[in-house]
């Protein structure tokens, strides 16, 4: 099996740092794992890796993308899967780094995606029957046809229940047994798979903010009104660090309104990475209230100790 490493972590944790310095510790090239970082014009607000920060080593799957491009994890997975081949090919060792849980555990979990169809027509058709009916009553539907899926969903999760009840009418299967099938053939790699968190969550909190606020003293909102003005949309359009500073732009909110939603939103979103991170039993915790240079240490420690195990 070979090797693979990943660097995952909240936002604002130092992965960018800490996955540079992995790379040239072991003559590794970082393929990004960060849904945002994907595309064009998105920089300040996405936190991607500047020249200096790179020092040199090679970042894939950053910046390629046009703002109204769609892009699946599916789509990723398969980009993702052909790095680590070259990578692999060539003698070096991929580092994959990013706080995208879905991204990243679709490869860790070498997840199979099916091309299973949508209908516009039939969603739109179970949304106004959801409409006039209730959540109850459609996920007490999906309960008489996928009853494992239906116990792991809550009918509120209106979207998933709709999207069961989708897929059985379209390919007359349980989308329950299509995710089983999805995860039935085994990762492929080595993996040592590392997280930064802090032990003080506050300490956490004020490197995001602190982070805001240099974004905006980089030109984030030039970065942001150019956004707004280009009325993108699609996936691009979902990027927590931009539709936030969007009612400055329309009146509706002051600057600082709009910089203290902002951090208030990072935050939210930087206590569900560690949420998503926090399920998986692979995964080896460094904690940067001890310092970088300690979490560092600690991270070729490990990267060490999996690499005597035959990693």
């Amino acid at each position: 099996m070979k090797p693979l490493i990943i660097v995952c972590g909240p936002t604002a944790s130092g992965k960018t740092r800490l996955a540079v310095d992995l790379a040239l510790h072991t003559g590794g090239e970082v393929i990004s794992a960060d849904s945002m970082q994907l595309y064009k014009g998105m920089d300040i607000g996405t936190a991607k890796p500047t020249t200096g920060e790179m020092r040199g080593v090679p970042h894939h799957l950053v910046d390629f993308l046009e703002l109204n491009e769609n892009f699946s994890v599916a789509k990723y997975a398969e980009c993702a899967r052909a790095v680590i081949a070259e990578l692999h090919s060539a003698g070096k060792t991929p580092v994959m780094a990013g706080g995208t849980g879905l991204y990243i555990q679709a490869v860790t979990d070498n997840i199979q995606f099916f091309d299973i169809p949508e209908d516009a027509v039939l969603r739109e058709r179970l949304r106004a029957e959801a409409k006039a009916l209730g959540a109850d009553e459609m996920h007490r539907r999906l309960a008489a046809i996928d009853s494992p899926l239906a116990e792991k969903l809550h009918p509120n999760n209106l979207g998933r229940v709709l999207r069961g009840l989708e897929v059985h009418e379209l390919t007359g299967r349980q989308l329950s047994q299509l995710q089983t099938e999805s995860r039935a053939v085994p990762c492929e790699y080595s993996l040592c798979m590392l997280c930064l968190n802090f032990r003080d969550r506050e300490k956490l909190y004020e490197r995001i903010d602190m982070r805001v606020d240099l974004m905006l003293e980089a030109g984030l909102l030039a970065e942001a009104e150019a956004l707004y003005k280009s009325d993108f949309a699609g996936t691009a359009a979902q990027a927590i660090g931009y539709k936030e500073l969007f009612g400055y732009f329309e009146g509706t909110s002051t600057l600082l309104e709009a910089t203290e939603l902002l951090k208030r939103e990072t935050r939210r979103y930087a206590k569900r990475q560690l949420t998503w991170f926090g399920r998986d039993e692979r995964i080896q915790w460094l904690y940067m209230d001890d310092g970088y240079d300690t979490a560092c240490k600690q991270a070729k420690a490990l990267i060490a100790n999996s690499l005597e195990r035959g990693f």
